[in-house]
């Protein structure tokens, strides 16, 4: 291979590749005209000769760009590339990979690239990959073993004794804590987690940080998927160090207060007085700006934005403006570039000062020490972690002469986080903020690589706020463009929405978040030490008034649409090609955007994800049929935080309630009080006569249901499906229908008649679940199928014994027959 090292070189090479093109495009235009008729051997040997010729030049002009592309030095580009492909191998994997593999790989890997100086660059690269890929691997068992966190097994009401480690307020009075637990008692959980969140209502005065509290709880291990393939809660929780989630009966008592606990690591003790400041300066801009400005003003400054109506929140997530509340890149950039540009403006006046010392570098660091305080009082969240890393790269890159808008700096972020939280590679979160801001830099280099000429505008002095004008709100429209499009297939593959009035709601708020909100807020900030603020925080309110006013207006609009669960294939191949878009300089990263725009338009021609036909929650208390473009439920009132997951995953908005029996004295009643009552073979015939009577009451392909007792439904295959509120019916359930299902944890996993059962234990470790019918045999998919697992694993857990007993096949529920 020719070395390219010389840029005119490189440029002959382009030249070269071209025209191989061209040779060969034209020879397969001049094959393809050609007439069907006999051809000479002669004129075949010669076409096949000139055909050969034109894919040789075309592959040796490939091989020239790909030689041209590694002269660039962009491999460290791919770094981060590799390793996030390492940790999501290894976090979506069925079992852990053994440690010693993983390990004995990575030093293959890395002996083979470095002892391999002199071998070719697809080699290299190649060996490069497998180290990082490894690397990355190793890095997610090290987080694994790092957080080690306790889930709860199985819900318990308990009382809880511990101490306070964070609160953060709700628009309705609600209190959340997280508690680090010391005890508990009646009953003592045998594993009991270390942290647990809870929920306190109506409490006239709030808890402080270090305070020693008591009282009844009822904890729930961490939510799992809604549905299969959807969002783990579980999976994050134990990475966040949450064992459990719950709520308290009444107000605990508080014990000791903070002061009188002495005990703690001075690191636990800055940790609280951090919070503890973080606190305080929510509480005075709530009291300074009531009500959703307050929150919203808040949620800018300490990222607590739970104290944000749910109007509001559900307003500005419609119109696309969520990402204004997050503490994430914008409000860091907007933050560091507010103080950078103020301070060097305010050097610069002083003549003396700006030709004896580097102002910019003096802008350039106050800057970088503004956005460390602004992290350490956010509550160092992973938005903001990753904004914070993000930012100081390119500010440390000014102090030392560098470029600090450059993909190298977005590289080198993204390796920090990575090494600090491989975990992060698999949420939302991480990837749309990636993607936003590659597209952005890498447009950016495009742009700037351009040769500008000067606007006839700016010739004219009157005319020059008119061009500053139009530059920036150009800007704003570019930005906003660039940054929607390139999160909006992560938008739809997680969250299965997408805001299309989001290019205009970011037109009208960002000029008022970037010349009104940031500035006066960080103002506010740097003058609450002196009592100063309150003016500034009520002109930040007005303008965030003005942001609300924007999104209700566009929410208004209707421009919500929901997407169902995409096709396993378009997220791996969209990423691919985008990648290569973004990170690749030559004539090459064409391929990407061909790459990008066939897999959306293959997803959009597609017929995507075929829906189930029947889906049962993780607790066996919520089962839904998907009907005629409609979900029809056993329960008239539903949990809004799964039925919405399900509306939204399989694009369906009906629904279709259960039709409620009247109440019938013949049939046998059942208190709490006869948890362990049995029907006798009367009560047991009685209960399955009004089973089957009940379906011709059913409604158009819904449930009809007895209250606190059971409900029925016919499916499509013809099968009767049972769910029944207590395991007293299980016989007569289990010899009337062919599918049951109940929430009671039974011991059992399968009915003597030979119908499918679903019992809350069985549930337990399976997950949500979701069957197909089209067939003679359904299809069952759960939403786990192994839980050796470290987030999983806690499903596994016998209370009753002490042990983890963990499947060794995938869990899917059977019949007698084996079906």
């Amino acid at each position: 291979m020719p070395n390219l090292e010389a840029p005119d070189r490189q440029v002959d090479g382009r030249d070269r590749a071209e025209v191989a093109v061209r040779d060969h495009d034209l020879a397969v235009a001049v094959a393809t005209a050609m007439p069907l008729s006999p051809l000479r051997t002669q004129d075949q040997a010669r076409l096949a000769t000139r055909l050969r010729l034109a894919a040789t030049r075309s592959w040796n002009g490939f091989l020239l760009l790909v030689t041209e592309e590694a002269g660039h030095g962009r491999a460290l580009l791919f770094a981060p590339v590799y390793m996030g492909l390492g940790s999501i191998l290894w976090f979506g994997a069925g079992a852990d990979p053994p440690p010693q593999t993983v390990a004995v790989a990575l030093l293959v890997f890395a002996a083979a690239f470095f002892f391999k100086q002199h071998a070719g660059p697809w080699l290299r690269h190649l060996l490069l990959a497998g180290m990082l890929t490894c690397f990355g691997m190793a890095l997610a068992q090290c987080e694994a073993w790092r957080a080690s966190t306790v889930m709860l097994d199985s819900p318990v009401t308990t009382t809880v004794t511990g101490r306070v480690e964070r609160r953060e307020s709700y628009d309705n009075g609600r209190w959340r804590y997280v508690v680090r637990v010391d005890a508990t008692e009646k009953p003592a959980i045998r594993r009991p987690p270390e942290r647990v969140t809870i929920f306190v209502r109506k409490q006239s005065a709030p808890f402080d940080l270090g305070d020693r509290i008591q009282g009844r709880a009822r904890l729930t291990p961490p939510a799992g998927p809604a549905l299969p393939g959807l969002n783990d809660f579980a999976f994050a929780s134990y990475f966040n160090g949450i064992g459990a989630n719950g709520f308290a009966y009444g107000t605990p008592t508080l014990i000791s207060p903070a002061g009188d606990n002495a005990e703690g690591s001075i690191v636990d003790k800055a940790d609280i007085w951090l919070a503890g400041l973080r606190n305080g300066i929510g509480d005075r801009i709530r009291r300074t700006l009531p009500g959703d400005t307050g929150a919203f003003a808040a949620a800018l400054v300490t990222d607590e934005r739970r104290a944000i109506s749910t109007e509001t929140t559900e307003a500005l997530r419609t119109a696309g403006l969520t990402h204004i509340i997050a503490i994430s890149g914008l409000n860091m950039a907007l933050s560091a570039g507010i103080f950078y540009v103020g301070l060097r403006y305010f050097l610069s006046l002083f003549s003396g000062v700006a030709q004896a010392w580097p102002t910019k570098k003096i802008a350039a660091f106050g800057a970088l020490v503004t956005v460390t305080a602004y992290y350490l009082i956010s509550g160092f969240g992973v938005s903001a972690e990753r904004a914070f890393i993000m930012m100081a790269i390119m500010l440390v890159a000014v102090l030392f002469d560098r470029p600090s808008i450059s993909l190298r700096n977005v590289a080198l972020s993204a390796i920090v986080i990575l090494v600090l939280s491989p975990s992060q590679a698999l949420g939302p979160s991480f990837q749309m903020s990636y993607a936003a801001t590659l597209a952005l830099v890498s447009g950016y280099s495009l742009w700037k690589r351009r040769r500008h000429r000067e606007h006839v505008l700016s010739r004219f002095k009157l005319l020059r706020p008119l061009l500053f004008i139009s530059r920036f709100f150009g800007g704003v429209l570019s930005t906003s463009f660039i940054g929607g499009a390139s999160t909006a297939i992560f938008s739809i593959e997680h969250f299965h929405r997408l805001a299309t009035y989001g290019l205009a709601a970011n037109l009208a708020a960002m000029p008022v978040v970037s010349f009104i909100v940031m500035p006066f807020g960080m103002l506010a900030m740097l003058l609450m030490p002196f009592g100063l603020d309150a003016p500034f925080w009520k002109v930040t309110g007005e303008g965030l008034e003005i942001v609300i006013v924007i999104a209700r207006t566009v929410a208004g609009w209707d421009g919500d649409i929901t997407f169902g669960r995409q096709p396993a294939w378009l997220m791996p191949t969209f990423i691919a090609g985008f990648l290569v878009m973004t990170l690749l300089r030559t004539g090459i990263r064409h391929v990407g955007v061909l790459l990008l725009l066939g897999s959306v338009a293959a997803a959009a021609l597609g017929s995507g994800v075929r829906r189930p036909d029947l889906i049962i929650s993780e607790d066996g208390t919520m089962v839904a049929l998907v009907r005629d473009g409609a979900l029809a439920t056993n329960r008239e009132r539903l949990p809004d935080f799964i039925f919405e997951q399900w509306q939204r995953a399989l694009a369906l908005t009906d629904h279709r309630m259960p039709v409620m029996l009247p109440s019938d004295s013949q049939l046998p009643q059942i208190g709490k009080s006869d948890r362990n009552r049995r029907l006798n073979a009367g009560e047991q015939d009685t209960v399955r006569k009004a089973m089957d009577a009940a379906l011709d009451q059913a409604g158009e392909g819904g449930f009809a249901c007895q209250k606190r007792a059971w409900c029925v439904a016919m499916l499509d295959n013809g099968d009767m499906l049972v769910i029944i509120e207590d395991a007293a019916y299980l016989p007569s359930a289990c010899e009337t229908a062919n599918i049951v299902v109940t929430p009671v944890r039974l011991r059992l996993d399968r009915c003597r008649s030979g119908a499918k059962l679903f019992t809350g234990a069985t549930l337990r470790q399976t997950g949500s679940i979701e069957m197909n019918l089209n067939s003679d045999k359904p299809t069952i998919r759960a939403a786990f199928e192994n839980l050796a697992r470290p987030w999983n694993l806690h499903r596994a857990y016998d209370w009753r014994t002490g042990t983890f007993t963990v499947p060794a096949t995938p869990m899917s529920p059977v019949s007698d027959n084996g079906e």
